[in-house]
Protein backbone atom coordinates (compact mmCIF):
# COMPACT_ATOMS: atom_id res chain seq x y z
CA UNK A 1 0.00 0.00 0.00
CA UNK A 2 1.32 3.76 -0.39
CA UNK A 3 0.65 6.96 -0.14
CA UNK A 4 -1.82 7.42 -2.50
CA UNK A 5 -4.42 4.70 -0.55
CA UNK A 6 -4.68 6.51 2.16
CA UNK A 7 -6.59 9.45 0.93
CA UNK A 8 -8.98 10.32 4.04
CA UNK A 9 -6.33 8.46 6.99
CA UNK A 10 -6.02 11.71 9.44
CA UNK A 11 -2.49 11.88 10.56
CA UNK A 12 -1.92 11.19 14.51
CA UNK A 13 -1.18 14.29 15.08
CA UNK A 14 -3.44 15.94 14.13
CA UNK A 15 -5.99 13.83 15.38
CA UNK A 16 -4.68 14.07 18.53
CA UNK A 17 -4.81 17.80 18.47
CA UNK A 18 -8.20 18.03 17.28
CA UNK A 19 -9.57 15.55 19.61
CA UNK A 20 -7.91 17.21 22.55
CA UNK A 21 -8.81 20.79 21.26
CA UNK A 22 -12.87 19.10 21.54
CA UNK A 23 -12.53 18.17 24.89
CA UNK A 24 -13.42 19.95 28.28
CA UNK A 25 -12.25 18.93 31.59
CA UNK A 26 -14.56 18.11 34.55
CA UNK A 27 -15.06 20.82 36.78
CA UNK A 28 -16.86 19.17 40.14
CA UNK A 29 -14.30 19.04 43.23
CA UNK A 30 -14.78 17.40 46.33
CA UNK A 31 -12.89 17.28 49.22
CA UNK A 32 -11.40 14.44 51.02
CA UNK A 33 -9.41 13.02 53.65
CA UNK A 34 -6.29 12.56 52.98
CA UNK A 35 -6.10 9.01 53.07
CA UNK A 36 -8.85 8.78 50.95
CA UNK A 37 -7.26 10.88 48.42
CA UNK A 38 -4.64 8.49 46.54
CA UNK A 39 -4.81 8.78 42.90
CA UNK A 40 -7.32 11.84 42.76
CA UNK A 41 -6.18 15.06 40.45
CA UNK A 42 -5.71 18.08 42.80
CA UNK A 43 -7.86 20.78 42.16
CA UNK A 44 -5.81 23.34 43.86
CA UNK A 45 -2.44 24.19 44.44
CA UNK A 46 -0.77 22.97 47.74
CA UNK A 47 2.03 25.26 49.52
CA UNK A 48 3.40 24.30 53.19
CA UNK A 49 1.74 26.09 55.90
CA UNK A 50 5.09 24.94 57.92
CA UNK A 51 8.64 24.51 58.10
CA UNK A 52 10.05 20.89 57.61
CA UNK A 53 11.42 19.96 60.06
CA UNK A 54 9.99 22.72 61.99
CA UNK A 55 13.28 22.83 64.66
CA UNK A 56 16.81 21.84 64.39
CA UNK A 57 16.91 18.75 65.06
CA UNK A 58 19.56 15.07 65.13
CA UNK A 59 20.34 13.36 62.49
CA UNK A 60 21.96 11.30 64.53
CA UNK A 61 21.52 8.69 67.80
CA UNK A 62 25.11 10.57 69.38
CA UNK A 63 26.29 13.70 72.04
CA UNK A 64 25.41 17.79 71.26
CA UNK A 65 28.56 19.52 71.85
CA UNK A 66 29.40 23.05 71.77
CA UNK A 67 32.88 22.58 69.87
CA UNK A 68 34.32 26.01 71.71
CA UNK A 69 34.01 23.56 74.49
CA UNK A 70 35.48 20.26 73.04
CA UNK A 71 38.67 22.91 71.74
CA UNK A 72 39.36 22.84 75.86
CA UNK A 73 38.46 19.38 76.38
CA UNK A 74 37.94 16.27 74.34
CA UNK A 75 36.00 14.82 77.59
CA UNK A 76 33.22 16.16 78.55
CA UNK A 77 30.18 15.14 81.58
CA UNK A 78 27.06 14.76 80.36
CA UNK A 79 24.18 17.59 81.24
CA UNK A 80 21.46 15.05 80.46
CA UNK A 81 19.64 13.62 77.63
CA UNK A 82 17.03 14.96 74.62
CA UNK A 83 14.71 12.29 72.82
CA UNK A 84 12.11 12.80 69.98
CA UNK A 85 9.28 14.19 71.61
CA UNK A 86 11.21 15.10 74.71
CA UNK A 87 13.82 18.00 74.19
CA UNK A 88 16.64 18.53 76.83
CA UNK A 89 14.56 21.87 78.49
CA UNK A 90 17.18 22.90 81.38
CA UNK A 91 20.14 25.07 81.54
CA UNK A 92 23.48 23.78 79.51
CA UNK A 93 26.59 23.70 81.51
CA UNK A 94 29.59 25.09 79.42
CA UNK A 95 31.71 22.27 79.26
CA UNK A 96 29.52 19.90 79.16
CA UNK A 97 27.72 17.89 76.61
CA UNK A 98 23.95 16.40 76.02
CA UNK A 99 22.89 12.68 75.34
CA UNK A 100 20.73 12.92 71.68
CA UNK A 101 18.70 10.56 69.87
CA UNK A 102 17.56 10.82 65.98
CA UNK A 103 15.05 14.02 65.91
CA UNK A 104 15.11 15.14 69.05
CA UNK A 105 15.34 18.77 68.78
CA UNK A 106 19.07 20.51 69.18
CA UNK A 107 19.98 22.32 72.28
CA UNK A 108 20.69 25.98 72.28
CA UNK A 109 23.84 27.00 71.37
CA UNK A 110 24.59 23.06 70.04
CA UNK A 111 27.00 23.25 67.16
CA UNK A 112 27.37 19.56 66.01
CA UNK A 113 26.18 16.24 66.88
CA UNK A 114 28.65 13.45 67.15
CA UNK A 115 27.26 10.11 66.14
CA UNK A 116 27.53 7.69 69.01
CA UNK A 117 29.91 5.30 67.78
CA UNK A 118 33.19 8.11 67.50
CA UNK A 119 32.93 8.19 71.67
CA UNK A 120 33.96 6.23 74.22
CA UNK A 121 31.78 6.15 77.50
CA UNK A 122 33.13 6.05 81.03
CA UNK A 123 29.89 6.51 83.32
CA UNK A 124 28.87 10.31 82.77
CA UNK A 125 31.97 10.93 80.96
CA UNK A 126 32.06 11.23 77.30
CA UNK A 127 35.48 10.60 75.26
CA UNK A 128 35.03 12.14 71.44
CA UNK A 129 37.70 10.70 68.90
CA UNK A 130 38.15 13.96 67.18
CA UNK A 131 36.49 17.55 66.57
CA UNK A 132 33.44 17.41 64.39
CA UNK A 133 32.89 20.37 61.54
CA UNK A 134 30.76 22.88 62.57
CA UNK A 135 26.62 21.72 62.54
CA UNK A 136 27.86 18.40 61.32
CA UNK A 137 24.65 15.91 61.62
CA UNK A 138 22.07 18.44 62.65
CA UNK A 139 19.07 18.81 59.90
CA UNK A 140 17.99 22.71 59.87
CA UNK A 141 14.67 24.20 60.27
CA UNK A 142 13.08 24.33 57.01
CA UNK A 143 15.76 22.03 55.59
CA UNK A 144 13.06 20.23 53.28
CA UNK A 145 10.38 22.89 53.27
CA UNK A 146 9.74 26.05 53.94
CA UNK A 147 6.62 27.88 55.13
CA UNK A 148 5.06 29.14 51.92
CA UNK A 149 6.97 26.68 49.20
CA UNK A 150 4.55 25.30 46.62
CA UNK A 151 4.43 21.93 47.57
CA UNK A 152 1.93 20.45 44.56
CA UNK A 153 0.47 21.99 42.04
CA UNK A 154 -2.87 21.45 40.10
CA UNK A 155 -3.59 19.09 37.72
CA UNK A 156 -1.34 16.34 39.48
CA UNK A 157 -2.82 12.96 39.96
CA UNK A 158 -1.75 12.49 44.23
CA UNK A 159 0.60 8.92 44.12
CA UNK A 160 2.19 7.27 47.29
CA UNK A 161 5.03 9.45 47.75
CA UNK A 162 2.79 12.89 47.58
CA UNK A 163 0.36 11.07 50.47
CA UNK A 164 3.30 11.39 52.86
CA UNK A 165 4.80 14.54 52.39
CA UNK A 166 1.09 15.92 52.76
CA UNK A 167 1.14 14.68 55.72
CA UNK A 168 4.18 16.08 56.79
CA UNK A 169 3.07 19.15 56.27
CA UNK A 170 -0.14 19.21 58.37
CA UNK A 171 -2.37 18.71 55.41
CA UNK A 172 -5.23 16.79 56.31
CA UNK A 173 -8.02 17.28 53.63
CA UNK A 174 -7.69 18.08 49.71
CA UNK A 175 -9.91 19.25 47.27
CA UNK A 176 -9.71 16.90 44.24
CA UNK A 177 -12.18 16.47 41.42
CA UNK A 178 -14.75 13.80 41.09
CA UNK A 179 -13.70 11.05 39.30
CA UNK A 180 -14.79 10.48 35.71
CA UNK A 181 -17.53 8.05 35.15
CA UNK A 182 -16.38 5.88 32.05
CA UNK A 183 -18.96 3.79 29.86
CA UNK A 184 -17.97 0.60 28.19
CA UNK A 185 -19.44 -1.62 25.80
CA UNK A 186 -18.58 -4.05 22.96
CA UNK A 187 -20.36 -4.35 19.72
CA UNK A 188 -20.53 -7.91 17.57
CA UNK A 189 -22.88 -10.70 16.98
CA UNK A 190 -19.85 -12.61 17.18
CA UNK A 191 -18.92 -12.19 20.94
CA UNK A 192 -19.44 -14.25 23.56
CA UNK A 193 -18.74 -13.28 27.27
CA UNK A 194 -16.33 -15.81 29.41
CA UNK A 195 -17.80 -18.81 30.46
CA UNK A 196 -19.93 -19.52 27.79
CA UNK A 197 -19.37 -22.02 24.51
CA UNK A 198 -18.28 -21.05 21.25
CA UNK A 199 -20.52 -21.53 18.70
CA UNK A 200 -19.37 -21.62 14.75
CA UNK A 201 -17.65 -18.28 13.90
CA UNK A 202 -18.05 -16.90 17.43
CA UNK A 203 -15.28 -15.70 19.66
CA UNK A 204 -14.68 -14.46 23.48
CA UNK A 205 -14.68 -11.14 23.84
CA UNK A 206 -11.11 -9.92 24.90
CA UNK A 207 -11.40 -6.24 24.46
CA UNK A 208 -13.64 -5.02 26.97
CA UNK A 209 -10.77 -7.04 29.11
CA UNK A 210 -8.47 -5.31 27.67
CA UNK A 211 -9.74 -1.92 28.14
CA UNK A 212 -11.48 -2.10 31.60
CA UNK A 213 -7.78 -3.16 32.84
CA UNK A 214 -6.06 -0.10 31.44
CA UNK A 215 -9.38 2.44 32.84
CA UNK A 216 -8.43 0.49 36.17
CA UNK A 217 -4.70 2.33 35.83
CA UNK A 218 -6.65 5.64 35.62
CA UNK A 219 -8.69 5.86 38.76
CA UNK A 220 -12.17 6.54 36.95
CA UNK A 221 -15.49 5.25 37.89
CA UNK A 222 -16.37 2.06 34.97
CA UNK A 223 -19.35 1.46 33.79
CA UNK A 224 -19.55 -1.63 31.60
CA UNK A 225 -22.24 -2.16 29.92
CA UNK A 226 -21.20 -5.51 28.45
CA UNK A 227 -21.44 -7.10 24.75
CA UNK A 228 -24.02 -5.38 22.45
CA UNK A 229 -24.82 -7.52 19.33
CA UNK A 230 -25.21 -6.02 15.99
CA UNK A 231 -28.57 -4.80 16.08
CA UNK A 232 -29.09 -1.20 15.47
CA UNK A 233 -32.39 -0.80 17.87
CA UNK A 234 -30.17 -2.28 20.93
CA UNK A 235 -27.46 0.02 20.01
CA UNK A 236 -29.23 2.89 19.81
CA UNK A 237 -30.88 2.05 23.24
CA UNK A 238 -27.45 1.67 24.82
CA UNK A 239 -25.73 4.33 23.25
CA UNK A 240 -28.58 6.48 24.71
CA UNK A 241 -28.53 5.06 28.37
CA UNK A 242 -24.60 5.19 28.44
CA UNK A 243 -24.91 8.86 27.11
CA UNK A 244 -27.13 9.84 30.34
CA UNK A 245 -24.40 8.16 32.95
CA UNK A 246 -20.75 8.92 31.63
CA UNK A 247 -18.72 11.35 30.71
CA UNK A 248 -16.55 8.94 28.32
CA UNK A 249 -18.31 6.19 26.17
CA UNK A 250 -15.95 3.78 24.76
CA UNK A 251 -16.84 1.35 22.53
CA UNK A 252 -14.64 -1.40 20.42
CA UNK A 253 -16.28 -2.69 16.82
CA UNK A 254 -18.83 -1.39 14.74
CA UNK A 255 -16.41 1.30 13.40
CA UNK A 256 -15.54 -0.38 10.13
CA UNK A 257 -17.44 -0.33 6.85
CA UNK A 258 -19.29 -3.51 7.19
CA UNK A 259 -23.05 -3.81 6.80
CA UNK A 260 -23.26 -4.79 10.19
CA UNK A 261 -21.34 -1.40 11.77
CA UNK A 262 -24.02 0.60 12.73
CA UNK A 263 -21.83 2.45 15.20
CA UNK A 264 -20.63 5.14 12.66
CA UNK A 265 -24.49 5.48 11.88
CA UNK A 266 -25.64 6.36 14.97
CA UNK A 267 -22.80 8.83 16.45
CA UNK A 268 -24.10 10.76 13.53
CA UNK A 269 -27.63 10.38 14.57
CA UNK A 270 -27.36 10.81 18.09
CA UNK A 271 -24.24 13.38 18.10
CA UNK A 272 -21.35 14.42 15.80
CA UNK A 273 -18.45 12.93 14.62
CA UNK A 274 -15.19 14.39 14.70
CA UNK A 275 -12.98 12.27 12.45
CA UNK A 276 -12.94 8.86 11.65
CA UNK A 277 -10.23 6.79 10.25
CA UNK A 278 -6.06 7.56 11.09
CA UNK A 279 -3.49 6.89 9.41
CA UNK A 280 -2.35 4.61 11.77
CA UNK A 281 -1.52 0.54 12.07
CA UNK A 282 -2.98 -0.73 13.57
CA UNK A 283 -5.86 1.07 14.35
CA UNK A 284 -6.86 2.60 10.77
CA UNK A 285 -11.12 2.69 11.73
CA UNK A 286 -10.82 4.84 14.88
CA UNK A 287 -13.59 6.96 15.79
CA UNK A 288 -14.09 10.51 18.18
CA UNK A 289 -16.84 12.06 18.51
CA UNK A 290 -19.62 14.26 20.90
CA UNK A 291 -22.52 12.73 22.11
CA UNK A 292 -25.28 15.14 23.71
CA UNK A 293 -23.86 14.55 27.52
CA UNK A 294 -20.29 12.78 26.50
CA UNK A 295 -17.44 12.17 24.66
CA UNK A 296 -16.96 9.38 22.23
CA UNK A 297 -14.34 7.37 21.69
CA UNK A 298 -14.89 4.24 19.02
CA UNK A 299 -11.85 1.67 19.13
CA UNK A 300 -11.64 -1.07 15.99
CA UNK A 301 -12.95 -4.36 16.94
CA UNK A 302 -9.28 -6.17 16.66
CA UNK A 303 -7.60 -6.75 19.99
CA UNK A 304 -4.37 -5.23 19.06
CA UNK A 305 -6.14 -2.16 16.97
CA UNK A 306 -8.49 -1.14 20.50
CA UNK A 307 -5.48 -1.77 22.75
CA UNK A 308 -3.38 0.23 21.18
CA UNK A 309 -5.59 3.37 19.86
CA UNK A 310 -6.54 3.01 23.48
CA UNK A 311 -3.15 3.35 24.59
CA UNK A 312 -2.14 6.40 22.22
CA UNK A 313 -5.56 8.17 22.09
CA UNK A 314 -7.89 7.77 24.65
CA UNK A 315 -5.25 7.77 27.56
CA UNK A 316 -4.06 11.57 26.87
CA UNK A 317 -7.89 12.47 25.99
CA UNK A 318 -9.09 11.18 29.49
CA UNK A 319 -6.34 12.84 31.27
CA UNK A 320 -7.38 16.11 30.02
CA UNK A 321 -10.98 15.31 30.69
CA UNK A 322 -9.97 14.70 34.80
CA UNK A 323 -7.67 17.57 34.60
CA UNK A 324 -4.52 15.72 34.77
CA UNK A 325 -1.13 17.28 33.79
CA UNK A 326 -0.03 14.37 30.74
CA UNK A 327 2.93 13.63 30.40
CA UNK A 328 3.54 11.43 27.15
CA UNK A 329 5.57 8.84 27.48
CA UNK A 330 9.35 8.76 26.79
CA UNK A 331 10.67 7.76 23.33
CA UNK A 332 14.33 6.64 22.59
CA UNK A 333 16.36 5.66 19.61
CA UNK A 334 17.15 2.32 19.17
CA UNK A 335 18.77 0.00 16.68
CA UNK A 336 16.95 -2.91 15.23
CA UNK A 337 18.48 -5.73 15.34
CA UNK A 338 15.53 -7.86 12.92
CA UNK A 339 14.14 -6.34 10.15
CA UNK A 340 10.92 -4.55 10.47
CA UNK A 341 8.74 -4.76 7.74
CA UNK A 342 6.44 -1.79 6.56
CA UNK A 343 4.76 -0.11 3.72
CA UNK A 344 4.61 3.83 3.78
CA UNK A 345 1.55 5.41 4.07
CA UNK A 346 0.55 5.14 8.02
CA UNK A 347 2.28 5.48 11.11
CA UNK A 348 3.39 1.78 12.48
CA UNK A 349 3.17 0.69 16.28
CA UNK A 350 4.87 -2.44 15.86
CA UNK A 351 5.48 -4.90 19.00
CA UNK A 352 8.88 -5.25 20.41
CA UNK A 353 10.95 -5.78 22.67
CA UNK A 354 14.02 -3.51 23.63
CA UNK A 355 17.78 -4.48 25.33
CA UNK A 356 20.79 -3.18 26.26
CA UNK A 357 23.30 -4.77 24.01
CA UNK A 358 27.34 -6.01 24.93
CA UNK A 359 28.32 -2.27 23.39
CA UNK A 360 25.59 -0.82 25.81
CA UNK A 361 23.47 0.53 23.18
CA UNK A 362 19.79 -0.05 22.58
CA UNK A 363 18.42 -2.84 20.39
CA UNK A 364 15.26 -3.75 19.58
CA UNK A 365 13.70 -6.95 17.95
CA UNK A 366 10.48 -7.73 16.47
CA UNK A 367 7.66 -10.12 18.11
CA UNK A 368 7.10 -11.73 15.17
CA UNK A 369 3.42 -11.24 13.57
CA UNK A 370 2.06 -7.62 13.59
CA UNK A 371 -1.47 -8.61 12.23
CA UNK A 372 -4.13 -6.46 14.31
CA UNK A 373 -5.66 -9.83 15.58
CA UNK A 374 -2.64 -11.21 17.18
CA UNK A 375 -2.37 -10.27 21.00
CA UNK A 376 0.78 -12.24 21.19
CA UNK A 377 2.84 -9.92 19.81
CA UNK A 378 2.15 -8.01 22.42
CA UNK A 379 1.46 -9.45 25.42
CA UNK A 380 4.99 -10.93 24.72
CA UNK A 381 6.36 -7.43 24.26
CA UNK A 382 7.84 -4.44 26.00
CA UNK A 383 7.86 -1.47 23.86
CA UNK A 384 6.42 -0.17 20.34
CA UNK A 385 8.90 0.49 17.75
CA UNK A 386 7.04 3.61 16.08
CA UNK A 387 7.89 3.92 12.22
CA UNK A 388 7.15 6.63 10.83
CA UNK A 389 4.18 7.19 8.66
CA UNK A 390 6.02 7.78 5.28
CA UNK A 391 9.19 5.45 6.14
CA UNK A 392 9.01 1.75 4.79
CA UNK A 393 10.86 -1.41 6.01
CA UNK A 394 13.40 -1.00 8.63
CA UNK A 395 16.88 -2.67 8.11
CA UNK A 396 18.88 -4.35 10.69
CA UNK A 397 21.37 -1.28 12.24
CA UNK A 398 18.90 1.19 11.24
CA UNK A 399 17.74 3.35 13.90
CA UNK A 400 14.11 3.53 14.81
CA UNK A 401 12.36 5.02 17.51
CA UNK A 402 10.99 3.54 20.37
CA UNK A 403 8.33 4.06 23.43
CA UNK A 404 8.95 1.44 26.23
CA UNK A 405 5.45 0.11 27.84
CA UNK A 406 4.49 2.67 30.76
CA UNK A 407 2.67 1.52 34.13
CA UNK A 408 -0.69 1.65 31.67
CA UNK A 409 0.31 -1.34 29.97
CA UNK A 410 2.45 -3.06 32.63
Amino acid sequence: MGCCDVQGLKPLDLAMQEMLDNIDAVTETLTLDLAEALDYILAEDISSPMNVPPFDNSAMDGYAVRITDLNQSMTLPLAGKAFAGQPFDGEWPLGTCIRIMTGAPVPTGCEAVIMQERTQVDGDLITFESLPPMHDNIRNAAEDIAIGQAVLTKGRRLTPRDIPMLATIGIDKVTVYRRLKVAVFSTGDELKSLGQPLGNGEIYDSNRYSINAMLSRLNLDIIDFGIVPDNEDLLRETFIKADAVADAVITSGGVSVGEADYTKILLEELGEIGFWKLAIKPGKPFAFGTLPNSKFFGLPGNPVSATVTFHQLVVPALAKMTNQVYTPTPRFNAIAATKLKKAPGRMDFQRAIYSVNAQGQLEVVSTGSQGSGVFSSLSHSNCYAIIEQDRGNVEIGETVTIEPFNEILN
